[in-house]
C-alpha cells in the first residue's frame, strides 16, 4: 500500500527512485489561452545524473527555505513526490506554485498523484495561500493530470516562470 507523508530534507536522496520514463503521443501550446494539441510521438529518458543532481537542489532549495513536500512511498521506495514552493507569487501574492510533481514510471494513473496534490494544496490554504501555480511540463499526461485536478489556464502569467519554461502550460488552481 503506497502512503503519503511529509519529506524532510534528508530525504532528498530518494529522489532517485523516481523513472520519470514516459512515451509521449502528445503536446500541447498555449496561444491566447487556447491549448493546441501537437502529435509528438516520442520517448522521453529516465534522468541523467545531472538531472537528478538538478531536481535534489531544487528540492533541498525549497526545503530550505520554508517550501513543503510530500512523497509517495511503497514500503521504502519513493514512487512520487511532489513539492510547494515557498515564494508567494501573483499580482495578490496569493499563489504558491507547485515546483516539482512526479509519479514514477509504474505506479501512475492509480491516484498517487491527485493524493499529492491533495496535500500539497492543504499546505499551500495552511500558508495563506489562495491558489495553486503550475507551470506544467506541455506533455498530455501532464496538462490532463493537473486540469483533472481542477486547474486551468491562467491568463495571469508568471514572468519569472515563463522565462524559466517558456514551453510550459501555466495553469492556476483555486484552493
Amino acid at each position: 500500500m503506497v502512503s503519503i507523508v511529509q519529506m524532510k530534507l534528508e530525504d532528498s536522496y530518494k529522489i532517485r527512485d523516481i523513472d520519470r520514463s514516459e512515451t509521449i503521443n502528445l503536446i500541447y501550446k498555449c496561444k491566447d489561452g487556447i491549448l493546441e494539441e501537437v502529435k509528438a510521438g516520442h520517448e522521453c529518458p529516465n534522468w541523467r545524473e545531472a538531472d537528478y543532481q538538478e531536481i535534489i537542489s531544487r528540492f533541498e532549495y525549497e526545503l530550505k527555505n520554508n517550501g513543503t513536500a510530500f512523497g509517495a512511498y511503497d514500503g521504502d521506495k519513493l514512487v512520487g513526490f511532489g513539492v510547494l514552493a515557498h515564494k508567494f507569487r501573483g499580482k495578490e501574492n496569493n499563489q504558491l506554485q507547485v515546483d516539482l510533481m512526479y509519479v514514477t514510471q509504474g505506479y501512475r494513473r492509480q491516484g498517487i498523484g491527485s493524493r499529492i496534490m491533495e496535500e500539497l494544496s492543504k499546505a499551500a490554504v495552511e500558508k495563506g495561500a489562495q491558489y495553486l501555480y503550475i507551470s506544467s511540463t506541455e506533455t498530455e499526461s501532464a496538462v490532463k493530470f493537473y486540469s483533472s485536478q481542477g486547474s486551468a489556464i491562467t491568463s495571469e502569467i508568471d514572468k519569472e516562470l515563463f522565462e524559466k519554461e517558456p514551453y510550459d502550460i501555466h495553469m492556476l488552481k483555486k484552493l
